[in-house]
Order: structure tokens, then sequence, then C-alpha cells
């Protein structure tokens, strides 16, 4: 993912003033306009506290640490720096969200047709069910009964199973189904490449400059 979004970078004629594999320090941040944060999720919210707190406008894309969010916004206010987070920079992904937004209300009358998503993705995704599919269920559950997500089991009628299966050289696929005893309605995102996400995660950071605050792909790309 960095080497895409390195090549889309210099193709745009951005510089590139730092490649780091450790934490952000000082030095790393001094040249810098704008961070593009796609790491791990056991280091990713030390690396954003970080940057937002040295006020470097930071893009994140890293999935698997959501659950302290709340904590990186309201530094980011605090610190009246920008920070944009995305469970997916696609541009196709962030218009499936869309399509799933309004499906879900559509569907929410006909309980006859029970929601599940299925995302696969590449071996080396390591969490579980992905970022992506989270916020697709999370979508689903807004507009619904439905009480909460589970992954790969689906333990009562209140809950909205995910299912995930990991193999090799899948950059991203997501199914929505809703099915009923008489059919199945289903809608899909299937990625090609990981191009889709870098260039994404570029317009992004090409946007946020000169912006305080915290956002989405919503703002970035007029969806809001």
């Amino acid at each position: 993912m960095g080497k895409a979004i390195e090549e889309i970078l210099i193709e745009r004629g951005h510089t590139v003033v730092g490649k780091i594999n450790h934490s952000p320090e000082t030095e790393d941040m001094e040249a810098a306009e704008v961070a593009i944060e796609f790491s791990k999720p056991e280091v990713a919210f030390e690396n954003i506290r970080t940057l937002v707190e040295n006020q470097i406008p930071v893009i994140s894309g890293t999935t698997g640490w959501i659950d302290r969010l709340d904590e990186i916004i309201s530094l980011n206010s605090e610190k009246d720096s920008a920070f944009l987070y995305a469970s997916n920079f696609s541009l196709g992904v962030n218009l499936f969200f869309e399509l799933n937004d309004y499906l879900s209300k559509l569907m929410a009358k006909y309980p006859e047709y029970k929601a599940e998503i299925e995302e696969i993705h590449h071996i080396r995704k390591l969490d579980k069910p992905s970022g992506t599919a989270i916020t697709l269920g999370n979508q689903i559950i807004e507009n619904s009964k439905l009480k909460n997500w589970e992954s790969d089991q689906k333990s009562s009628e209140e809950i909205l199973p995910i299912y995930s299966v990991r193999t090799d050289n899948v950059p991203g696929t997501h199914t929505i189904a809703y099915r009923s005893e008489i059919d199945d309605i289903e809608i899909r995102h299937t990625a090609h490449s990981r191009k889709g996400f870098a260039l994404g995660a570029v317009l992004a950071a090409e946007w946020i400059c000169g912006k305080k605050g915290y956002f989405t792909m919503k703002d970035v790309l007029g969806l809001s």
C-alpha cells in the first residue's frame, strides 16, 4: 500500500519527505505538510496521536483500532488540527456505502429478508471482519431493527452476521445479501487492485491541507 501511495504522489507532483515504519518522531515531521498513515491496528492509535499532537494533518486508513476513534477526534479538536479517517478510501467503495445505506433503508420494510455480509481479503489482512465490512454492517444496523453484528456466526434474529474469508491475492470483495425463502438480493463491490485505495488516500491528503477538524471520505467526495 505504501508503494502504491508513493507512486501516485510522485505522479501527481508531490514530494515524499519521509517514509517511516516506526512511531513518528520530531525529525520525521519537520518538513511534512500532511501524513498518510497505513500501519497495523496495534500501533495506529499512537501514530495518529503523535501526529495530531504535533498538528500534522493526518489521513488514516488503518482498521482494527477504531474503538478509540473518539479519543483521537477529541484530541484533534483540542489541538485544532486536521484528521481524516476512512475504513476504505476507494471511490467505488464509498459509492457502495451510499448504495448500501439506501438499500438497507428500503429492505428494513421487508423483514422476511435476512441480511448478511461476506468479506474476502488477502491472507496478510490481520483484522477480521474488515473495517469496510464493519462500516457496511453498522449502516444496516442503524437502518433496521438489528441490534449488533457478530463475526462468522449468527446467534439470533437480532444479530447481523459478517463472514470473513482470507485467501491469496484478493485486494477486497464485499457482498451484502438479503436472503428469503423465495429469493435473494445481493450487491457486491470487487476491488481489482490496491490502486483505487491508494488514489483515494492521496486525494484525501490533497483535500485536507489547510483545513481543521475531523473529516471522512464523504466530505472529500461531497457526499455528506
